[in-house]
């Protein structure tokens, strides 16, 4: 039976329901993989002139999104820690705002390194540790999916390894380097 004819057959309620779904999940609607590649913008003289990164998102038909932090060029053998940013890159670190988080926190002017909203699950965290050459690879799989619009469009990478505990949690160090991603 032609394509046509089966659509013709299904109840109207079926097919919006169909629409609705396609619309609404990134992974099916075509936006599931973004990617951005280039120099770190630097903020200071820690981060080696030529760092660079390279940062991929991928939604899955699941629901999930896989993350993934390839750079070159750092300090070898060294701890960095990396997260989505809400803001894109600036003239400094501050520029790029807070963690992305997929749940924002109601009251981030009262305890903004709340575990409950700054965490691995939430936010999207990237430590790694670069090898003898600067090089490192990092992946994260987080239980949702990015929106359009929703305020992620940059990685930053941090001086150190992400903090969690109840009082800092989230917090990684001194922001030194970022790349602008259209999440």
């Amino acid at each position: 039976m032609p394509y046509r004819t089966i659509i013709g057959h299904l109840p109207h309620l079926a097919v919006a329901a169909a629409v609705t779904l396609f619309a609404a999940s990134p992974a099916l609607a075509g936006a599931d993989r973004i990617a951005a590649r280039g120099d770190l913008q630097r903020y200071g003289d820690r981060l080696p002139e030529g760092a660079g990164a390279h940062v991929q998102a991928v939604a899955t038909p699941t629901g999930d999104t896989l993350v993934t932090l390839r750079v070159w060029g750092l300090e070898p053998n060294t701890e960095y820690g990396a997260h989505a940013h809400v803001n894109p890159c600036g003239a400094t670190g501050a520029a790029a705002g807070p963690h992305f988080q997929h749940v924002p926190n109601p009251r981030p002017d009262l305890y903004p390194t709340n575990p409950e909203y700054a965490n691995p699950v939430n936010e999207v965290w990237l430590d790694l540790v670069t090898n003898s050459a600067g090089r490192a690879v990092v992946r994260t799989t987080q239980p949702w999916q990015f929106a359009p619009g929703n305020g992620a469009r940059s990685v930053i990478i941090h001086e150190e390894h992400t903090h969690t505990g109840p009082l800092d949690s989230g917090v990684a160090g001194a922001r030194l380097g970022c790349l602008d991603v259209d999440f």
